[in-house]
């Protein structure tokens, strides 16, 4: 008969001192269901509501100072110090998130009421209370908006080339200088640069489409020119200098080797500025007006867009105030869908454009 003899379970050396993957999020629920219950104590007594964000902060300040007592009780103080600053990392995050989900509810939720149909296929012409739409206003922001492209990125991405190919001495100092400061002007000035401009040919009271257009250019020309400039100089020097050792010109360098290694970039980046100015309002309001009939021509009379829709909505109540209400909040969830779907374009842009590795 043989003995058996027990064998005591040998320690993993890897794994001593450290709290299990799930330790954190156990503390985590502890500290909020903790929290919960100190602030329904607190809100019971006083006769007051929930609070659910006073309920996220105390709870965050419970589990903070739990995981660090309980990291350095197991795994020293180096590693407490490690999770307290990932702490604070995600809170920030979380932090910086909660207003952008906030409104992106606020918006879905009073939107929803008329994201409808009609909503989509009819202006508002000749409606005084109930109905309507903004189909004029989604038309002239699409009409404005890509006019304003055709002219933007043309001269943005020339300006680039430029700049990182040729660009040498004061004039493309210059060049650079006045980009910064475009950069950085109100839109309402590019408005009254446009309104004046056209004032010129036109006379005073100007309102068209094409003004509009000419103002979200001059906002776009030079975030499209700063992007493409990034991305230009991303490009390797090897691979322009492997093009000249083969004797081919810098033009044809540009074209064949420069664009295409940095066209996903480019194009993430014009995708951007155009979501950067499809959403701007003063300048609009100041030169293309706002009108609650469609209009298809750029060169001929007011034209709607649809943050000028937004705001005349909430501005101009009529009888029923409901309506233009939810007419404003439905058009404020058609604009950042819109912009969602250029966000999307340019990542499925630059994935389709992006260098492909390997063999």
């Amino acid at each position: 008969m043989t003995a058996t003899t027990m064998q005591p379970a040998i320690a993993n050396s890897l794994t001593q001192g450290q709290l299990h993957p799930r330790t954190p999020w156990v503390v985590l629920g502890l500290a909020l269901t903790a929290a919960a219950g100190i602030v329904a104590l607190i809100t019971s007594s006083t006769a007051s509501e929930f609070s659910l964000v006073g309920t996220i902060a105390l709870g965050a300040l419970f589990y903070l100072v739990a995981i660090i007592v309980i990291s350095r009780l197991v795994e020293g103080s180096r590693k407490a110090t490690d999770r307290f600053v990932t702490a604070l990392v995600s809170g920030a995050f979380l932090i910086a998130m909660a207003p952008l989900l906030s409104l992106l509810f606020t918006v879905v939720v009073n939107g929803s009421a008329r994201f409808d149909i009609e909503f989509f296929s009819s202006s508002m012409r000749n409606v005084v209370g109930e109905g309507g739409g903004a189909s004029h206003a989604i038309v002239g922001t699409l009409l404005m908006t890509g006019t304003a492209a055709l002219i933007a990125i043309p001269i943005g991405l020339f300006t680039a080339i430029y700049l990182v190919e040729y660009g040498r001495g004061p004039l493309a100092r210059a060049i650079t200088f006045f980009v910064d400061v475009m950069t950085g002007i109100p839109s309402i000035v590019a408005g009254l640069f446009a309104f004046a401009l056209f004032a010129i040919f036109f006379g005073p009271g100007v309102r068209m489409g094409f003004a509009g257009a000419i103002a979200l250019a001059v906002l776009m020309i030079p975030v499209v020119v700063r992007s493409c400039e990034e991305m230009l100089r991303v490009v390797p020097n090897e691979l322009r200098e492997a093009s000249f050792a083969l004797g081919v010109p810098k033009w044809l360098t540009i074209l064949n080797v420069v664009l295409p290694t940095s066209a996903a970039g480019i194009a993430t980046g014009i995708m951007l500025a155009i979501a950067r100015v499809i959403g701007e309002t003063a300048p609009l309001l100041i030169v293309a007006g706002f009108t609650a009939s469609m209009n298809w021509n750029l060169f001929a009379d007011r034209m709607q867009s649809l943050p000028v829709f937004v705001f005349t909505s909430y501005a101009n109540q009529g009888v029923d105030t409901q309506a233009y209400l939810d007419r404003a909040w439905a058009g404020a969830l058609t604009l950042i869908l819109i912009v969602m779907l250029l966000n999307l374009a340019a990542r499925l842009i630059a994935r389709a454009f992006a260098p492909k590795l390997g063999r």
